[in-house]
C-alpha cells in the first residue's frame, strides 16, 4: 500500500496501490491518481477537485460526499462505488463504468458522461443539468424529468 506517499502530501500517486486504504477527508485536489488502485478505499469527504483519476480502479470505494468537481475520471472503474452527495460537477467521466454506483443526491451538473455506463446505477435526486450524455448507457426505464426551479 502506498499510503505513506499520501501522508507525505505527494501529488504524483499515479499507479499507486491504495486498495482498501482509509483516506477519509484526504486533501488530494490536483493529485495525479491515474491508473491507481483505490478499490474498496474509504475516500468519504475527500477533496479531489481537479484530480487526475483516469483509468483508476475505484470499484466499491466510498466517495460520499467527496469533492470531485472538475476531476478527470475518464475510463475509471466506479462499479459499486458510493458517491452519495458527491460533487462531480464539471467532472470528466467519459467512458467510465458507473454500473451499480450509488449516485443519489450527487451533483453531476455540466459533467462529461459521454460513453459512460450507468446501467443499474442509483440516480435518485442526482443533478444532471447540462451534463453531456451522448452515448451514455442509462439505467433501464430511466426517464428524464425536467423540474422548474
Amino acid at each position: 500500500m502506498d499510503v505513506r506517499k499520501v501522508m507525505r502530501g505527494d501529488k504524483d500517486l499515479s499507479g499507486a496501490d491504495l486498495s482498501g486504504a482509509n483516506l477519509s477527508g484526504a486533501r488530494l485536489s490536483g493529485a495525479d491518481l491515474s491508473g491507481a488502485n483505490l478499490s474498496g478505499a474509504d475516500l468519504s469527504r475527500a477533496r479531489l477537485s481537479g484530480a487526475m483519476l483516469s483509468g483508476a480502479d475505484l470499484s466499491g470505494a466510498d466517495l460520499g460526499p467527496a469533492d470531485l468537481s472538475g476531476a478527470n475520471l475518464s475510463g475509471a472503474n466506479l462499479v459499486d462505488a458510493i458517491l452519495v452527495g458527491a460533487d462531480l460537477s464539471r467532472a470528466n467521466l467519459s467512458r467510465a463504468d458507473l454500473s451499480r454506483a450509488h449516485l443519489s443526491d450527487a451533483d453531476l451538473s455540466d459533467a462529461n458522461l459521454s460513453g459512460a455506463d450507468l446501467s443499474r446505477a442509483f440516480l435518485s435526486d442526482a443533478n444532471l443539468s447540462g451534463a453531456n450524455l451522448k452515448g451514455t448507457k442509462m439505467p433501464e426505464g430511466w426517464e428524464f424529468i425536467v423540474r422548474d426551479h
